[in-house]
């Protein structure tokens, strides 16, 4: 720690040599892993990037030359880097630092990432607002990276921008393409089977000598001039595909050899126009486990590095990712016309096994969920039975084809939701706090949220059976600890489940809870206090009219119950429905508990919730507050002996086993 104890910010790194650089290099990495390995965290990514955010730092003017990382989970070396070393172990904790780039965060952090492919769109739009200013000229001209891997690269937002990239020849764009040969699931695609082959056999040997020939003479620039008019094309060949986006393409060199990278960097950063650089990591450098096993190290939680990663002595309960995945793989087994569509997550969706049992079947398209969505629309035009695997914040993404190319075609495409709602430490950038509301809006859809296992099964086997674009949506993490089965039985669409019969709550008022998916726990342990009936709701879309009206008219106040955002939800979509509903029962006040309006920032799951007020304490708090208020405004009448709440609902309901 003798060198990086003193690195308080990039500028004390541009004092130190070559040969202390390594010596950083290594210190970093042993403080990285030491650190990552106390908080849990994205480790094999960022053990592949100390030597390059040592070299970029070193060579350029940050924070006044703006530096974006894509995806920004290999973004760790660079916070320690620019003074953030002391935090660290604050990572991915409640009020700490973010495991992604956060502009609130500092300085250093000139844009904020965590969905893959943004990196050169963003750069980009600094380097023309640089150029509209007038600060692109002279030799203390701002400049622009992008960091982005092989992963992301993959993604057609990444092509969009190098397409319109490529036009503008007066301004300063450096990509660097940080290829370590992995995602978070292993690369697939054209793009990858492109880049592999330009990092093998000779080819690859000669490229990396010349490279380094001609990237640390004096004065380099004139060679690299030279070559590229005499159609050399850079130093790979001609052909290359990324100098037919009109950048200079320089390359591959060992993104661990700071030899290498520094004069690179250094020469790179004298030519104007978009440049590209091909730079070739190793996840999990410097620790053996981790380069092993990669995958297994992406996104470690606590661990002792002496030791690695150790199965725990007792086995926890099942995610929902993997109770998703047994699903996937019984409803193959019985149905030959399933297929599963994945963007870059296997691993994460719980689709490691079908991968395995069913190859042929499963479609792992990169980084592309545009592409997922309309890829699995024509699987369902000829006859199959989709199944995309996509986590809530990145369904975002394919929001158009699943309006235009799914729902406005009626297409039985089953969209199996994973992280919905909160997802602890990785923040805001990662909530679906979103799904619910952007979903409910588009007509043909059916929406359905589990209260445990073997409802998630059900659900599930409900939306294959479903003429019609369905979802599932499901949380992260473990489940309720309940035996998931094996039932293949489909739900009867459009009916909740009555779980508890209430009485006489707070200030004599008979509260209804109408709990929507993960919400329904909490609801149950609210209402043993509050004596309130729970309806678990099941189905956003539709919703069980009749069980609603019931609720109106035998209840004085209706409570909705969801993880996600209040605006728009699943609560909203209750009040419209009784608002239509007017002639059938009586005006009576509905209240909506879920996510505010705001951003909610990484911390432990539950205490997040437990701040949102959506633990059984805190809903139990609201609701006595929400029956005061009402109370002070209703008529003595209120809560009449006789069970009733005005004219009588239509519907009698029978209290789940």
């Amino acid at each position: 720690m003798a060198l990086l104890q003193d690195i308080q910010s990039p500028a004390d790194l541009r004092c130190l040599s070559r040969r202390q650089l390594k010596e950083l290099a290594d210190e970093l990495r042993g403080f990285l892993l030491q650190s990552v390995a106390s908080t849990g965290g994205h480790l094999s990514s960022n053990l592949g990037t100390v030597e390059l955010s040592i070299a970029i730092h070193h060579v350029f003017q940050t924070p006044f030359d703006r530096l974006v990382w894509d995806v920004g989970h290999q973004s760790y070396p660079h916070k320690i880097l620019t003074g953030r070393r002391d935090q660290m172990h604050t990572l991915r904790q409640f009020e700490g630092l973010s495991g992604f780039p956060k502009r609130s965060e500092s300085e250093y952090d000139h844009f904020g990432t965590a969905h893959s492919s943004t990196s050169i769109s963003a750069a980009l739009g600094m380097a023309l607002a640089t150029r509209q200013k007038g600060e692109h000229q002279g030799p203390h001209r701002r400049r622009h990276l992008a960091v982005i891997g092989d992963g992301a690269i993959s993604a057609g937002m990444a092509y969009e921008a190098l397409n319109n990239a490529g036009i503008h020849k007066d301004i300063d764009l450096l990509v660097i393409l940080n290829d370590n040969e992995m995602s978070i699931s292993p690369p697939v695609g054209a793009m990858s089977n492109y880049l592999a082959r330009l990092m093998t056999g000779r080819f690859y040997s000669a490229a990396r000598e010349l490279g380094k020939q001609v990237l640390g003479v004096v004065p380099p620039v004139l060679e690299i001039a030279r070559r590229l008019e005499g159609g050399a094309k850079g130093l790979v060949g001609p052909g290359t595909l990324f100098e037919e986006f009109g950048f200079h393409y320089f390359g591959p060199i060992d993104g661990h050899d700071l030899d290498a990278l520094v004069p690179a960097l250094q020469n790179l950063r004298e030519l104007k126009g978009p440049q590209f650089l091909h730079v070739v990591t190793k996840k999990g450098q410097g620790y053996d486990k981790a380069e092993e096993d990669p995958i297994a190290y992406h996104g470690p939680g606590k661990f002792d590095p002496a030791v690695g990663l150790v199965s725990p002595a007792k086995a926890p309960k099942p995610t929902y990712s993997k109770i998703f995945g047994d699903w996937l793989c019984d409803a193959a087994a019985a149905d030959e016309r399933v297929v599963a569509v994945t963007p870059a997550m296997r691993e994460g969706s719980g689709m490691v096994e079908f991968s395995e049992r069913f190859p042929d079947r499963y479609h792992d398209v990169a980084i592309a969920e545009q592409h997922a969505v309309t890829v699995a629309a024509g699987m369902a035009c000829e006859g199959l039975r989709p199944v995309v695997a996509i986590y809530s914040t990145f369904l975002q993404r394919g929001y158009d084809q699943l309006i235009h190319d799914v729902a406005l075609q009626n297409l039985p495409v089953l969209f199996a939701i994973d992280r919905a709602g909160l997802v602890g430490a990785d923040g805001a950038t990662h909530a679906g706090a979103y799904d619910l509301s952007y979903l409910r809006c588009i007509p043909n859809m059916v929406i359905m949220a589990p209260k445990d296992e073997p409802e998630c099964r059900a659900m599930l086997s409900t939306g294959l059976v479903v003429d019609g674009p369905s979802a599932v949506r499901y949380p992260r993490g473990a489940g309720m600890g309940v035996e998931a089965g094996q039932s293949l039985e489909p739900l009867p669409v459009g009916k909740a489940e009555l779980l508890r019969q209430g009485g006489e709550g707070p200030h004599r008022l008979r509260v209804a809870l109408l709990a929507f998916g993960s919400m329904v726990a909490p609801a149950l342990g609210a209402a043993e206090a509050l004596n309130a009936t729970v309806i678990n709701m099941r189905f956003i879309k539709p919703l069980d009219l009749d069980t609603l009206a019931w609720a109106a008219n035998h209840h004085d106040l209706l409570v909705t119950i969801e993880e996600n955002v209040v605006a728009g939800g699943a609560g909203s979509g209750c009040a419209e429905a009784l608002v239509a509903m007017e002639d059938r029962i009586p005006m009576i006040p509905i209240m909506h508990l879920g996510l505010p309006d705001r951003f909610i920032d990484q911390g432990d799951h539950a205490k997040l919730l437990s701040l949102e007020g959506l633990d059984a304490a805190g809903i139990e708090a609201s609701v006595r507050r929400h029956a005061a208020q009402v109370q002070s405004k209703t008529p003595s009448s209120t809560g009449q002996s006789d069970g009733s709440a005005g004219k009588p609902g239509p519907v009698s309901l029978t209290l789940a086993s």
